[in-house]
């Protein structure tokens, strides 16, 4: 918005040109934002644990390839001028699959050209939350934010080595509270800019045996092409970090781990009434 306050005689007439564009995004109930992420995934599966008397560790990094595109949904509900309900969605769902090229012999044991092996990883985040602002103002809201987050991941692999098959599926969803901050400005007439963080313990909520933590951060750019229709870009995070306590017959005390990570840049359109 234009500000002009040597000349205070002309300012009345200069706000009411600039309150239609100014205050289009102050003014709306509810906005609708609906894109995709171009997704990288990094996976770091680590365990360890004590055999028979004796410590092991393993860490190894697994890619998931090229990037994919996945959706991603989030909304805003303002009931009034503090208090906003804001939702968001995202899933990854992504298949690679490896295929050996050659004979590979260990000792008497040969894996034929051919064999191959396939994973397949389904990972889905959905939260509502409450969101406050402590300070509201035309250029500026600093939003805190307190709700709930539905979480599902399912993993699937499967391994063909000539006559022989394997294949394993595990898969965990579960409610947990979720804490968050919001930070909004508006640089311009028809320009926003968001930027969010969210933090969830799986310990707060029924996760079953796993134990750890889901983070979220969010950047976005916004314009409005009119009051009610624009286009926003920006970048994502995801980590999803998680550990299980695993224990058997020759096994003391063991913990098996993944951390897996999400990120890349967002694009989408937004609905606004």
């Amino acid at each position: 918005m234009t500000r002009c306050r040597t000349l205070p005689v002309f300012l009345p007439l200069i706000l009411l040109a600039a309150i239609p564009a100014a205050r289009a995004q102050d003014a709306d109930r509810f906005t609708l934002r609906v894109g995709a992420m171009s997704a990288s995934a990094d996976t770091t599966l680590s365990a360890s644990t004590t055999f028979m008397g004796e410590p092991y560790r393993f860490s190894e990094n697994f890619g998931f390839g090229s990037d994919e595109w996945v959706p991603r949904i989030d909304g805003v509900f303002r009931v009034a001028d503090r208090h906003r309900l804001v939702f968001d969605y995202f899933n990854y769902d992504k298949k690679r699959r490896e295929t050996l090229g050659e004979d590979i012999s260990f000792d008497d044991v040969t894996i034929p050209a051919g064999s191959f092996a396939r994973a397949e990883l389904d990972f889905q985040l959905a939260s509502l939350l409450y969101d406050y602002a402590v300070v509201e103002n035309e250029d500026f809201s600093l939003g805190l934010q307190i709700g709930a987050e539905w979480a599902k991941a399912e993993a699937t692999l499967l391994a063909e080595a000539g006559a022989g098959r394997w294949t394993d599926r595990a898969s965990e969803d579960g409610f947990a509270p979720v804490v968050g901050v919001r930070l909004t400005a508006r640089p311009g007439d028809r320009w926003l800019l968001n930027l969010q963080g969210q933090y969830l313990d799986a310990g707060w909520g029924d996760f079953g045996d796993y134990d750890g933590s889901i983070s979220r951060i969010n950047a976005l750019a916004e314009y409005r092409f009119t009051d009610n229709f624009g286009m926003f870009g920006g970048y994502e995070w995801y980590r999803l970090d998680v550990k299980r306590d695993v224990r058997g017959d020759f096994i003391d005390d063991g913990i098996v781990g993944w951390d897996q990570r999400f990120k890349g840049p967002v694009v989408g359109v937004t609905l606004a009434f």
